[in-house]
């Protein structure tokens, strides 16, 4: 009988790889992973990093993370559990529960997460959703390795649209406000290089106030002063309409979302 390994990750990508390297750095036992991937030079370089085994095919395993493009998620659920797989952790978008279930077969235990992009710096942002025959023990399973890098909240799969809207889409907002930030600044008269130095660090401070649990509105009222310098530039924000914007774009990626789930 073939070994069965305690954790699979089907897929060696940039996501795969930072489950791997932070479950690795939680504590987890390189020796009871094994990743999935086709390609043979990525397998040997994620081998040689890591010390996990590597295979160009599925194989038993007591828990499987699906870490593929979604176009391809059907047939690798079905054949993870065509393999002697116990429970599934899929984190591609937009691939529902009910396509996993039919894909995997009845009786599969199957998470269903959407994490987001700073998991590739341990910072990530992560919402997971379960089929009835998830347990609390699964959730616990998915939680611990999606905690590894970042953040975890379960919702209902209904809100997962939401989810993607606001945390999946949500870097490439904060992206593009970096960059109208450093463009400011250097229309302002200072150098490229200094003012991406001061937006960026700007970002990552701002971002680690609200990292100690105050509200954004407590926070930001700290950096106001009647009448001064941030008023000013609030008043201007608010009437270009900042607000709507953040509001419609979520709107917009939640609704686009749901529309891929459907395809």
């Amino acid at each position: 009988m073939a070994e069965v390994v305690e954790l699979l990750i089907v897929g060696g990508g940039k996501m795969g790889e930072a489950l791997l390297g932070g479950m690795l750095a939680a504590g987890r036992n390189a020796e009871s992973i094994c990743v999935s991937e086709p390609i043979s030079a990525r397998r040997d370089e994620l081998a040689g990093r890591y010390g996990v085994s590597t295979s160009d095919d599925v194989v038993a395993s007591t828990g499987a993370i699906l870490a593929t493009k979604p176009d391809v998620i059907p047939a690798v659920a079905g054949a993870v559990t065509a393999a002697g797989t116990d429970r599934i952790l899929s984190i591609a978008a937009g691939v529902t529960l009910t396509t996993l279930g039919s894909a995997a077969g009845s009786g599969t235990p199957i998470v269903r997460a959407m994490p987001n992009t700073p998991a590739l710096v341990s910072q990530g942002a992560a919402a997971i959703c379960g089929n009835d025959q998830a347990t609390d023990a699964d959730f616990a399973w998915a939680s611990e390795i999606l905690g590894s890098v970042g953040s975890v909240v379960r919702v209902s799969e209904h809100l997962m649209d939401a989810v993607t809207g606001l945390s999946g889409s949500g870097p490439a907002y904060v992206f593009l406000v970096a960059e109208a930030m450093i463009e400011a600044g250097v229309l302002m008269g200072l150098t490229r290089p200094v003012a991406a130095e001061l937006a960026n660090q700007t970002l990552l401070g701002a971002a680690t106030l609200l990292a100690e649990g105050r509200s954004p509105a407590d926070l930001r009222a700290d950096v106001t002063s009647p009448g001064g310098t941030t008023a000013a530039g609030l008043r201007e924000l608010e009437r270009h309409g900042v607000r709507a914007a953040f509001a419609a774009a979520v709107e917009a990626a939640t609704r686009r979302s749901a529309e891929l789930g459907k395809a």
